[in-house]
Formats: structure tokens, C-alpha cells, sequence
């Protein structure tokens, strides 16, 4: 699906069902570099489910036109302006990685109009290593072997995958944009989050039903600054799943979306 959001052509994909805003709206926020790709499994599920479902592609990723935004801050904001321009009047998010920063800036800036949020392989901070972001930022294409590598925990570097045309190890390769600059999504997304100092601020700030799903081999974002992250969110509610690394909505993508089917029907379930 295509729409405008402050003017710019932006994709999201809709789970296989005709987006109805008078459904109750379901966002998801992938991570950096990537795309709505890494979302297949779990917007299906929901898409065939009576949600309205955008997991959306962030300005310069992906099908959507635009220059990536250069920071969180303006992200969130974007997200929020991404419920008005669908003709929604709230959403529950859903955010992996840097889409948990994101998510949680954008519950910071429009309260009102988020009703849940889902983190995925979250952290209050994510500082880059200066090598990664150095080849991310001169292109190089190390970067994306670098961070697929390190985003798998052990499942992730064995063949087979639960969500049917993706595989662990190469989907960098088939995530992050052949079309465009490396620098100018993965790069700008990596200094985005490097620079990002007000996670635990906004995570303070949240006063809404929020899930955490953390990985217990999660290199990228470990496991003890998920669970402190969930420390300063009042109320949250942490799944670790074992044996798991950074990306748990590919490496487990049944058990992550287990997981979240009982949150979401907990806290926005349907209207009967």
C-alpha cells in the first residue's frame, strides 16, 4: 500500500488483507537498514485477524521514496504523522531494534494516540561500534555482514527459516537496500542511533501497556540493557526467549509472535 505522508510516497505493507481504517490500526517499525520484509509472519497473522496492519518502511528505505531521517526524535514524530495520514486516530506499535527507539519516542511525543507498545530487541541506548559505523557510513558492504552476523544468535546461523523465503545469514543482503546507498540507510540509521541520548527519558515517560521481548544471545543489544530499559518502563511486562540472539522476529518467529497474540489480545482486543 501506498500513501503520502507529508507529501512523500511512503510503502507499507498491509499483511495480505485491503487496509480498512476502521479497524483498530497495528504499526510495525523495523530496525536499521531494513525494510517491512523482516514483519512477513507476524502482520499476516494479524492482517487475517480483523487488525488494520502498516509495517511500514521508513522514509528512504525500502519502497519508500524520501531521504532517511536523520534522527529518532524525528522518526517518532514521523510515525505519529503516519496514524493521521491513514485517517486513524491511534495504533498500537510495534518496533524491533532501532524501531524500539523510534516507537518509544513516538509514544513520548503523541500519547493519545498510542494505545500499546511492543519492543523487540530493545535497549534505552544502542551506541554503534566506531568500525561498523565507519564502513556503514562509507558504504562498505562489511557493514552488512557485520551486523547480520552479530544480530543471530545460534539458531540464526544454521539453514532453514520459519518465515518461507527468508534465511538467517543472507537476509542482510536481501533487506538492506541493493538500490540505494548503503550509507544512506544503514549509515544514517547507525549515526541516528549512536547520537540518540533519550531513551531511558522516554521510556520514563510511557504510561501505556508495554511489552518487552528480549533474546538471552542477543549481541546487538544485550540482554541485561533490555531488562534494564523494562526497569524504567512502568508497568512493562518482559519475555526472554532462550537460545535466541538479536533477531527473534526472524530466528523464533513463532514463539516471538506467540508471544505477542496474547499481549495484543490482552490489552487491544477486538471490538465485539
Amino acid at each position: 500500500m501506498k500513501f503520502k505522508v507529508r507529501g512523500i510516497d511512503t510503502f507499507a505493507s498491509t499483511g495480505g488483507r485491503p487496509f480498512d481504517k476502521n479497524k483498530p490500526l497495528m504499526i510495525f517499525v523495523h530496525g536499521s537498514g531494513l525494510s517491512h520484509m523482516v514483519w512477513v509472519l507476524q502482520t499476516r497473522y494479524f492482517a487475517f485477524r480483523g487488525y488494520s496492519i502498516l509495517a511500514i518502511d521508513l522514509p528512504g528505505h525500502g519502497l519508500s521514496s524520501g531521504e532517511s531521517l536523520k534522527t529518532i526524535e524525528e522518526m517518532g514524530d514521523w510515525v505519529g504523522d503516519v496514524i493521521d495520514a491513514v485517517g486513524c486516530k491511534e495504533a498500537s506499535l510495534v518496533g524491533h531494534s532501532q524501531g524500539c527507539l523510534v516507537t518509544m519516542e513516538c509514544a513520548k511525543q503523541h500519547p493519545e494516540k498510542i494505545k500499546t507498545l511492543t519492543l523487540m530487541g530493545g535497549a534505552g541506548a544502542i551506541p554503534l561500534n566506531p568500525e561498523l559505523l565507519e564502513l556503514a557510513e562509507t558504504s562498505n558492504t562489511k557493514a552488512v555482514d557485520l551486523m547480520m552476523d552479530w544480530a543471530h544468535g545460534p539458531a540464526g546461523h544454521f539453514g532453514g527459516h520459519p518465515v518461507p523465503g527468508l534465511y538467517h545469514l543472507n537476509v542482510g543482503s536481501m533487506l538492506v537496500q541493493e538500490k540505494k546507498e548503503i550509507k544512506d540507510t544503514l549509515g544514517v540509521d547507525f549515526r541516528a542511533c549512536d547520537n540518540y541520548k533519550n531513551g531511558f527519558e522516554a521510556a520514563k515517560k510511557l504510561d501505556l501497556p508495554t511489552l518487552c521481548i528480549l533474546g538471552d544471545a542477543d549481541k546487538m543489544c544485550p540482554l541485561k540493557e533490555g531488562k534494564k530499559l523494562a526497569d524504567h518502563i512502568k508497568g512493562s511486562e518482559v519475555h526472554v526467549i532462550n537460545n535466541c540472539g538479536h533477531m527473534m522476529l526472524l530466528e523464533e518467529a513463532d514463539q516471538t509472535l506467540e508471544i505477542l497474540k496474547s499481549f495484543i489480545g490482552k490489552h487491544y482486543p477486538l471490538k465485539k
